[in-house]
């Protein structure tokens, strides 16, 4: 049995949502194919030419054009295609923002890619999948699909312990925040350090507020403050106030100890991050 059958059978929930005889609510409904009307019966085009076309029309600007080859390639069997797809309508990137329609193409993906070996290309998009249904049943579709948070939990558990897929682990790592903080440092540290800023916000966060000592203060504020030094003045604010918000709390002495721990850290991990701090540094001795 392939890792994909193992995956949908994880959860009789996830099995019934994405089994395509059924819609959201359970009840039985046609199947109705999504393969454009006027590329139908094109024989003569791969599923993997019709994705590469949808890439070029997509960075080219014809996303019209691209949804076409990509409705194409999808409903012939090509998972990056009905990825893209469910991308391109969660987020509204050249159609209507549909979550339903969005839920549908990430199912997809996971329904009909058979993987048997785990090196395949298509593993990240299938990860990404899991990940994608995740959310989903975190928060509900309006009318479509009810919050479900066990099912959500399943869903990030696969994509991190199968794929080691660092986002499904940071989603497990808020899911168990200020209730299971043991488990949530666990899965914050696994997607820290492979370089998740958003892990390595909270796993800095949670590593505080679970201290007794100074020296895991000083511990977890080093986490925040390498996230900072990763995003500040980029679009997660929420990491500034965050790093600002722990740094007014601690001790000259935790932020002594946390400033040492950060510059090792980054020095050893991230060593592109001390120049343009350098830089600063000197800029500023200059002009005193």
């Amino acid at each position: 049995m392939s890792a994909m059958r193992n995956a949908v059978s994880v959860s009789g929930v996830l099995l019934a949502l994405l089994s395509p005889a059924y819609a959201f609510d359970g009840e039985p409904r046609p199947t109705v194919p999504i393969i454009p009307e006027h590329q139908a019966g094109k024989t003569d085009v791969s599923p993997l030419q019709a994705l590469r076309n949808g890439a070029r029309q997509y960075y080219s600007g014809d996303k019209a054009g691209a949804l076409s080859s990509l409705q194409y390639a999808a409903e012939n069997g090509e998972p990056r295609a009905a990825w893209k797809l469910g991308k391109m309508y969660e987020t509204g990137d050249g159609v209507q923002e549909d979550d339903s329609k969005a839920f549908q193409y990430y199912s997809q993906v996971i329904r009909q890619h058979d993987v048997d070996r785990m090196d395949s290309p298509s593993v990240p998009y299938v990860s990404s999948a899991y990940v994608a249904l995740g959310k989903f049943f975190m928060r509900g579709i309006d009318g479509v699909l009810p919050k479900n948070a066990q099912s959500a939990e399943k869903s990030f558990r696969y994509a991190a312990f199968n794929f080691g897929d660092s986002q499904a682990q940071y989603e497990l790592g808020l899911m168990y925040q200020n209730h299971r903080n043991l488990d949530a440092v666990r899965w914050f540290n696994l997607a820290a350090i492979k370089g998740h800023i958003g892990a390595q916000a909270r796993l800095g966060e949670t590593l505080y507020e679970m201290a007794q000592s100074d020296r895991r203060r000083a511990r977890g504020l080093m986490w925040m403050s390498i996230a900072q030094r990763q995003t500040h003045g980029g679009p997660d604010g929420w990491i500034d106030a965050l790093h600002e918000a722990y740094f007014a709390r601690a001790s000259e002495d935790i932020r002594r100890q946390a400033k040492s721990l950060t510059d090792t850290w980054i020095r050893r991990n991230r060593p592109d991050l001390e120049a343009p701090i350098s830089a600063q540094a000197a800029t500023t001795a200059a002009s005193e």
